[in-house]
């Protein structure tokens, strides 16, 4: 059923180094949760009996469980939509079609060598699971059924990822809609929890939403039903989440020789043959037939003309944006509703939470418009080397600044929508008076500084991998893991308030894993001090941020500190760029890993 694509993907993915490398960081970093949540545990109380050891171990899997649904699910719609673009781009999905191999070998191909490594990561963490549930305080069935719920998670939005990516051409129009497609699920999901849609009763959250399944599956059983010894809420979910998984893998299967290779072919002039000053009166006549329409007037940085006054991305940017400005409209409503409401600063009952609830519904809508700016960012790098014209760049007189210029301005031309909405959202809340006008100016800051870094990281990354798939997945995966550490860190620490001094300690190891992390991503390729102070200085800084955030009435340190740590970066990135062509290209930079 799988055929060969996967056959392939299950020999050739053990000899890979980072096949093993990936699971064994995967573990390392739930198991230093758990040791930093005991170590801030221990420095706040005594553990004296069991029940503080169970209560310890819910609290820990509250916290883990979570974290790894988002991460599996984020990780496999890029992984499933990266893999289909990457043929698509190097124009060898049209070769796969020639063969022998039918729609389902090849759909299902890809499908099942894209979750492999997901799956794995999964299994991997199945131990650690157990090992909490051995403290106490979660059952096996929570933890058996939490796996299931992240299988089935991985798998549906896995099995989306690849619908979308056989549907479009464009590799940011695949993940675009993907992701925008799964936030809009869940934003829809919340919506329901909250009451906000009265045709449907609230209970059917935890039914359609994983993220809401998971959060009720991880809360301590008081009492089991008959209801909850089937699986209850989870169960469906499960269910649910398979059929929803088969019916985009039918689609895709079905539909896969109508959407390639692509109907739209474009028409090619008249070549001009031996005689052609005696024909050139035939040939201006052939020439008319063909639409053409005469030249546009070049700007003097053409990389930035084509960025701004061309469809380079494909005309479907504008359904893209309608479903953002969708998701906005959603924000909007939320923070309009929060705001009448009285809740737009309400602290949470849980820990005794200092996190609004405007911050719950912001949070989640800035780091979509952040990710979305970095997908755009390092396609438009990935996109020139794949169609084989990044070598033609080269060899023209752009200068480095200019290309580099180019791209950025191009790229946040491009994503206006993601850079203004945001900022009007928090205007929005402003004119609501659910902030101050002095905070408000500090969040737009933070958000045209975080801007740019989003948007240099992903064309850094795109210059300095030589393989498209590498780059979108380190680019993203850099980007999204470092907003995910820092929400993992403030659970954390609002769990478990307490002094800067007292909390650095145990979070050093995170701090010194996450930097690592960052200069892997960052300076494998072209390693240099500032790339190193970068990587290393921004998760202590951002922690010290976190730190400066939770004792409140200290907004103008966290501003400073944001601006500071992420405009370092970005000139980090962006100094080696304009000083030369830095760029992976063909076998130069590749290692063993990339092929």
């Amino acid at each position: 059923m799988f055929g060969p694509i996967l056959a392939r993907e299950w020999l050739v993915a053990p000899r890979r180094v980072r096949f093993y490398l990936i699971r064994v960081v995967f573990v390392l970093v739930l198991f230093s949760l758990v040791c930093t949540a005991w170590a801030l545990l221990a420095g706040i109380q005594s553990v004296r009996n069991q029940g503080d050891l169970a209560r310890f171990g819910v609290l820990v899997f509250q916290i883990v469980v979570p974290l790894e649904l988002v991460v599996t699910m984020f990780l496999a719609a890029v992984s499933s939509a990266s893999n289909v673009t990457q043929e698509k781009d190097r124009r060898t999905l049209v070769l796969l079609l020639l063969t022998r191999l039918s729609n389902s070998q090849v759909v299902l191909g890809k499908l099942a060598s894209s979750l492999l490594s997901n799956f794995s990561l999964i299994l991997a963490a199945l131990p650690m699971l157990l090992l909490i549930a051995i403290l106490g305080g979660v059952s096996l069935y929570q933890v058996f059924m939490a796996t299931a719920l992240i299988v089935v998670s991985t798998m549906w939005c896995g099995s989306l990822a690849n619908l979308v990516a056989f549907w479009r051409e464009k590799t940011f129009q695949a993940l675009a809609i993907t992701l925008l497609a799964i936030a809009g699920w869940l934003a829809f999901c919340e919506a329901i929890g909250s009451g906000g849609i009265s045709f449907i009763a609230p209970h059917w959250a935890e039914v359609l939403s994983p993220l809401r399944a998971v959060m009720s599956l991880c809360q301590p059983i008081a009492k089991a039903t008959p209801w909850d010894s089937l699986g209850g809420n989870v169960a469906v979910h499960c269910y649910l989440g398979l059929i929803v998984g088969c019916l985009f893998s039918m689609i895709a299967v079905l539909r896969l020789r109508v959407w390639n290779p692509s109907q739209q072919v474009r028409m090619q002039a008249v070549e001009p043959d031996e005689d052609y000053s005696a024909d050139r009166s035939n040939l201006s006549e052939k020439a008319a037939s063909w639409k053409a329409r005469a030249p546009r007037p070049m700007w003097n940085n053409p990389v930035l003309w084509r960025e701004v006054r061309t469809w380079a991305y494909g005309r479907k940017l504008l359904m893209i944006r309608l479903a953002y400005i969708a998701l906005f409209f959603a924000a909007v409503g939320a923070l309009y509703w929060s705001v009448t409401s009285g809740l737009a600063l309400q602290r949470s009952r849980l820990s005794e939470e200092l996190l609004p609830t405007a911050a719950k519904i912001l949070a989640p809508f800035f780091v979509v418009s952040f990710v979305m700016i970095n997908a755009l960012a390092v396609n438009s790098i990935t996109n020139e080397r794949d169609g084989q014209a990044l070598d033609l760049l080269l060899a023209t007189q752009i200068t480095p600044t200019q290309f580099l210029i180019g791209k950025m301005l191009g790229v946040l031309y491009v994503t206006k929508e993601m850079v203004l909405l945001p900022i009007l959202l928090v205007a929005y809340l402003w004119f609501q008076g659910g902030i101050s006008g002095e905070n408000a100016a500090y969040s737009m800051v933070g958000l045209f500084v975080v801007d740019l870094f989003s948007c240099m990281l992903g064309i850094h990354c795109g210059m300095i991998y030589a393989q498209s798939r590498a780059a979108i997945g380190t680019s993203l995966g850099t980007l999204f893991f470092l907003f995910l550490g820092i929400v993992t860190c403030m659970m954390i620490m609002l769990s478990f308030r307490g002094s800067f001094a007292r909390q650095l300690p145990p979070f050093l190891a995170i701090i010194l894993g996450g930097g690592t992390g960052l200069f892997i991503a960052m300076g494998n390729r072209n390693p240099s001090p500032a790339i190193a102070l970068a990587a290393f200085g921004l998760p202590f800084l951002t922690f010290f941020a976190i730190t400066s955030f939770i004792l409140r009435n200290q907004e103008l340190t966290v501003i400073s500190v944001i601006a500071v740590a992420y405009s370092f970066a970005t000139l980090a990135m962006v100094i080696p760029a304009i000083s030369e062509f830095d760029f992976a290209m063909g076998g130069r930079s590749k290692t063993v890993d990339d092929d």
